[in-house]
């Protein structure tokens, strides 16, 4: 059977405030802004080591897709979520979940939930180390 999913191009994210997001993903989480549209009130940002991109912009009332806010289930890495909460708090990001340790069955991961200013969460989480 042919793959019918060959890639990712991008993550979008529906937001309230360009400018708000901007200065999130920019200056809070340290991406790089690739493309800034202030007609469309959209922007672009690059997410380190993917061709993946992470575009947000104000949605138009018959776009559809979810409301801003509602995003959740997108996992950035890091491989110390512990520090890397540390530096996003002190930048004025939001923490929404603590980094904590979990252990599924066969690996151990320290993971934590971020939060853009339109409470669109993301994961923050460490490579897996395997166990047993």
């Amino acid at each position: 059977m042919p793959e019918l999913i060959e890639g990712m191009e991008a993550v979008t994210v529906h937001i309230r405030d360009v400018a708000k997001a901007r200065r999130f993903y920019g200056e809070v989480l340290g991406l790089k802004e690739l493309q800034f549209d202030e007609k469309a009130n959209r922007a672009v940002f690059a997410i380190p080591g993917t061709t993946v991109a992470l575009r947000m912009h104000v949605a138009t009332p018959d776009e559809g897709g979810r409301d801003p806010g509602t995003v959740s289930g997108v996992v950035f890495s890091h491989r110390d979520p512990v520090s890397a909460c540390a530096e996003i708090r002190r930048r004025g990001g939001t923490i929404v979940d603590e980094p904590h340790e979990i252990h599924p069955p066969g690996f151990t991961t320290t993971l934590a939930v971020i939060a853009d200013p339109d409470g669109n969460e993301f994961v923050l989480r460490s490579p897996p180390v395997r166990t047993g």
